[in-house]
């Protein structure tokens, strides 16, 4: 690892200070200290932010909440208000890494989080995003984590997070600060699409802090879930995820929030699938064609054509078990375990 100084922050201003390029913000540091060690990112400085004050959920008076920064993963899925007011939000951090990682790993850390693409954390391969122009190993490697929806011929990487994905459903807001002062980012334009910079993840500008994370107050969101289909069942990166809340009444889809993980190189906001079921009947029929019609533009590889199919099935079981109700029975079955984990 190349050597670098260390500063620690005490407050915002003083970390936006300390900040010096090439450097990093440092908190539960559970991907940027694989990246240093890796030899996948270099620094000159890093600047320990974990001392700061923004370790707490707050409700605001108009039903929102304000989670800052350095909210630990696992104290997010556990608050009593997440857990009522946005449980997909909960569920996904909970099928995400280990519960050790999750006491470690902050709010901020988590949107910052780099993808896990094999070709990326490999040095002797090329990579666009790792090294700009120098080609994509994905394209004609292996594929089967690869990207379907917003790819580019630069880069075919997914974004990892699992938290990020209901984040994008819910309309969040990121809250940054720079030398410029502190500025507020909707959520969908937070994270990038790889075009040609594939190696610029976010819209954040050189030097700026993630300090806050704001979600609204959106009711549908009380009956919402989150399913992560993978591999195994720890500690596995999602071949496809969906963060869904629906509202139907007399039979019609009223609201629908959707988003999609594994599939994108940012959290998959379903805009199209969501403006096709407003109004409509909830039928089977209409929900896989929703689906389809916002899976038109998928571009999958040899390896990963069975990721279209599996989020058209995925879709459609979890509204179809929102619409039902069974979600609720299916988180009272699995209620021993999740509570057992949260206490």
């Amino acid at each position: 690892m190349k050597p670098f100084a260390f500063e620690r922050a005490g407050s915002v201003a003083d970390a936006l200070e300390k900040f010096t390029a090439p450097a990093a913000f440092l908190a539960g540091g559970t991907n940027l200290v694989d990246h240093l060690r890796l030899g996948i990112r270099e620094v000159d400085q890093l600047v320990d932010i974990s001392r700061l004050n923004l370790t707490e959920i707050t409700e605001r008076s108009d039903g929102s909440l304000r989670i800052g920064a350095l909210v630990r993963n696992s104290d997010m899925a556990a608050h009593p208000l997440i857990r009522e007011r946005y449980p997909m939000l909960a569920e996904a951090i909970l099928a995400g890494a280990s519960g050790q990682i999750r006491n470690m790993a902050t709010t901020g850390g988590n949107l910052l989080q780099r993808t896990r693409c094999v070709y990326f954390q490999d040095l002797t391969t090329p990579c666009n995003k790792r090294e700009p122009n120098t080609g994509c190993s994905a394209l004609e490697g292996f594929g089967r984590y690869n990207a379907v929806l917003g790819t580019s011929p630069d880069c075919v990487a997914v974004h990892p997070s699992d938290m990020c994905i209901p984040l994008a459903a819910l309309d969040a807001t990121v809250v940054v600060s720079g030398q410029g002062g502190e500025r507020q980012m909707p959520f969908q334009d937070f994270h990038r699409l790889p075009g040609n910079t594939p190696h610029l993840d976010t819209n954040l500008k050189e030097g700026e802090l993630v300090t806050a994370v704001d979600l609204p107050a959106v009711p549908v969101a009380r009956r919402s879930t989150y399913r992560k289909v993978r591999e195994r069942a720890s500690y596995a990166f999602a071949l496809v995820s969906v963060a869904a809340a629906l509202q139907v009444e007399k039979g019609q889809v009223k609201d629908v929030r959707l988003a999609l993980g594994g599939v994108a190189h940012k959290p998959w906001r379903a805009h199209k699938a969501e403006a096709a079921l407003r109004g409509q009947t909830m039928t089977t029929e209409r929900l896989r064609a929703a689906i389809e019609e916002e899976l038109a533009g998928a571009t999958p590889g040899p390896e990963n054509t069975f990721k279209v199919a599996l989020v058209r099935n995925t879709v459609v079981a979890v509204l179809e078990e929102l619409a039902e109700g069974r979600t609720a029975q299916r988180r009272a079955e699995q209620g021993g375990a999740v509570q057992g984990e949260l206490q």
